[in-house]
């Protein structure tokens, strides 16, 4: 057959069909077929990588030397004499895609026609003695009868499972009600006397078309995944095409809390009792496992809280570290609501266990959730904690992952209760690094929220005002201690970093806020505010000087009704206000940010500002009032984010709808006096 195979290929006028891909690529497709044959059975996934590049169509039209390879590509797939016969036919069924596509004119319609020709030629390879082609085979049975026909006739149970999947997105994608009746049918079969592993992958396949079947069959998924004599049989026979490698019951087990997506409640009721039984025979891995899945839920849904909070103070004890890891990073997440068990969480701040391919050790996370607590046994030695990872490189390395750590600001910026005992370790690490350290700009947010509290911190400070990169996060910092840094104003007067063409007016604001020359400043952000292209920095520096800004109102007003982003939008309306002291049209402005959330899942950084913006005018509308109420009710995370981000900007939100429904309705705040520092 290679013989002849050859010479076919050499009967092939190659050079004359066009590419798609340019001049000589053609060639190498010939090329390539030729050294498979040469190969034949000793050749690799390696050996089949370059005709996925030349006649798999990702970045063109189909072309006549497509339509030529794939007479060639089938009858390699389909000879036993051929090695690495699965990743060609993965190949065709990629190129089944587009062989379902519409059949435009000229090479595209030779392609399709090809295609047809070849079906008997494909459909053989549904039946080839080898079972591992068999299952690389299933995506092309062309409809549901061809896998009802091999159902029966098959009996290798790593076929067989992957079919059994099969039917049921075939049955999920059919509109005859004929055809999920005889689905239904086998999976139901499958689902009484199959064994064990079968038996979930019955319930997987019906969840495809029936999405109450997880629900309904959850007894049955807790005890075969959590029966420790099936767990083996898992990975001698859970394949699914295009995937080399065994799926293991830890995989599927998740795979199977997916299918409650739709129905929380059950799924954490699922989810517990996997818990519990993998707990009562001892199996870290499932436990594992089903802790990330409970995990995923709860990033979504706080309701989901109270159930999962005292399983993970349990489980703080449990011997195996992966478990401790996950059950210290969910009570971690879950901030304040954690306190009953910090005893459990001091108790493992030197746990140096590991969970693998995750970030941080067990003591790390039990750090972290102590700090959000505001437990004080978290404080002796955090920020060195906190360095470490960074000593003698720019940033730590870490997984992408999750759960992980947070950074640095967001573990140390809520803490300014704590600031007299972390602040000398601070401000020794600024001092040793300087305007270079890795953390200099993460430390200059966690003194800027710390406010007052941070004015020991005042040297430090002034000596990083000749840092063309921290000079403007300095002064912020500074700004914000108030007037306990009044004897930095001269400092800040004379910074010479305004390589930045705002730099100088930002630098003028933070003078006068320190107690400096109050019209120069105003001057030059006003100035800023009417040239800059993009003023919305300008303008929230504007903001800040009340009435005394009124000649720059109009242009205030027209950055805040035709301003290119949320931000500039929602400053403005802050800044207006202030200057004006009338709340419209700013709340008009701020509202479309407010009122479409409650639909939707966001933008929820413009909702943030938006709700910040609220707070400080102190007025809400009857309509913003309805909306926050429900947003307020809702079981959502408020945030786009699916890690522990997500926590902590749902807390924001939360805490800044408070503050918006706690003002009383047609109450406005006095906007400050301009000379406010």
């Amino acid at each position: 057959m290679a013989d002849m195979a050859v010479g076919t290929l050499d009967d092939v006028p190659w050079e004359r069909l066009e590419s798609a891909y340019g001049d000589g690529l053609t060639a190498e497709m010939r090329r390539a077929l030729r050294h498979l044959l040469d190969k034949g059975a000793a050749a690799t996934e390696q050996d089949c990588d370059p005709l996925w590049e030349h006649i798999a169509p990702r970045h063109g039209p189909l072309t006549a030397s497509s339509t030529a390879a794939l007479p060639f590509i089938v009858a390699l797939a389909g000879d036993p004499g051929t090695g690495a016969r699965n990743w060609l036919v993965q190949l065709l069924v990629y190129l089944s895609g587009t062989a379902a596509a519409p059949e435009p004119d000229g090479a595209a319609r030779e392609w399709h026609d090809m295609w047809r020709r070849l079906r008997p030629a494909l459909r053989k390879l549904l039946a080839d003695p080898d079972p591992a082609v068999r299952r690389e085979a299933l995506p092309l049975a062309d409809g549901v009868d061809v896998l009802l026909e091999r159902w029966d006739a098959e009996t290798d149970l790593a076929v067989r499972l992957p079919m059994l999947l099969a039917l049921g997105t075939a049955a999920r994608d059919s509109a005859d009600a004929g055809v999920v009746s005889r689905v239904l049918s086998v999976v139901q079969d499958a689902l009484r006397a199959g064994p064990a592993v079968m038996r979930v992958a019955a319930v997987i396949a019906w969840s495809a078309f029936d999405g109450q079947a997880p629900v309904r069959e959850s007894d049955l998924l807790v005890e075969i995944l959590s029966d420790p004599t099936v767990r083996p049989r898992f990975e001698d026979i859970w394949y699914v095409p295009d995937v080399d490698d065994a799926f293991s019951r830890a995989v599927v087990a998740s795979w199977a809390a997916g299918l409650f997506e739709d129905a929380p409640a059950a799924a954490l009721r699922f989810l517990v009792r996997l818990v519990g039984a993998a707990r009562r025979t001892g199996d870290a891995t499932l436990c594992a496992a089903a802790l990330d899945e409970a995990w995923r839920l709860l990033v979504v849904r706080p309701s989901a809280a109270p159930v999962l909070l005292p399983l993970a103070g349990e489980l703080l004890a449990d011997p195996d570290s992966g478990v401790r890891y996950r059950a210290a990073h969910l009570l971690a997440v879950l901030g304040a609501q954690a306190a009953p068990y910090a005893d459990g969480l001091a108790s493992l701040l030197d746990d140096p266990g590991e969970a693998e391919d995750l970030e941080g050790t067990v003591g790390d996370h039990a750090r972290w959730a102590l700090t959000r607590i505001g437990d004080p046994r978290a404080m002796p030695g955090l920020v060195e904690r906190l360095y470490e990872p960074y000593r003698g490189q720019y940033s730590r390395s870490y997984t992408m992952g999750d759960p992980r750590l947070p950074e640095v600001e967001e573990v140390l910026a809520p803490l300014r209760a704590h600031a007299q005992s972390l602040l000398p370790a601070l401000r020794a690490l600024l001092r040793e690094d300087g305007a270079g350290g890795p953390l200099t700009g993460a430390f200059l947010k966690v003194l800027t929220a710390w406010g007052p509290a941070a004015a020991p911190a005042l040297p430090e400070l002034v000596a990083l005002l000749d840092s063309a990169r921290h000079s403007w996060s300095a002064v912020d910092a500074l700004v914000a201690m108030g007037p306990a840094a009044a004897s930095a104003e001269g400092a800040v007067r004379g910074c010479t970093v305004l390589d930045h063409p705002a730099g100088r007016q930002r630098m003028a604001w933070g003078a006068w806020r320190l107690g400096g020359d109050r019209d120069r400043a105003l001057r030059l952000v006003g100035e800023e505010v009417l040239s800059g292209e993009r003023p919305g920095g300008a303008v929230r520096l504007l903001g800040d000087f009340g009435p005394a800004a009124l000649p720059y109102a109009d242009r205030v007003r027209q950055v805040m009704d035709e301003g290119g982003t949320w931000y500039d939008v929602t400053v403005a309306a802050v800044a207006l206000w202030s200057i004006t002291g009338e709340t419209e049209p700013s709340l008009s402005a701020l509202e479309k940010y407010v009122l479409p959330v409650p639909d939707g899942d966001g933008p929820f950084g413009a909702f943030l500002e938006a709700l910040r913006a609220l707070a400080r005018i102190g007025a809400v509308s009857p309509a913003v009032r309805a909306a926050l109420r429900a947003v307020r009710g809702s079981d959502r995370r408020l945030s786009p984010y699916r890690d522990y981000r997500a926590f902590l900007e749902d807390e924001e939100i939360r805490s800044a709808i408070d503050e918006v429904l706690a003002l009383g309705e047609g109450v406005v705040a006095t906007p400050p006096p301009p000379s406010a520092a």
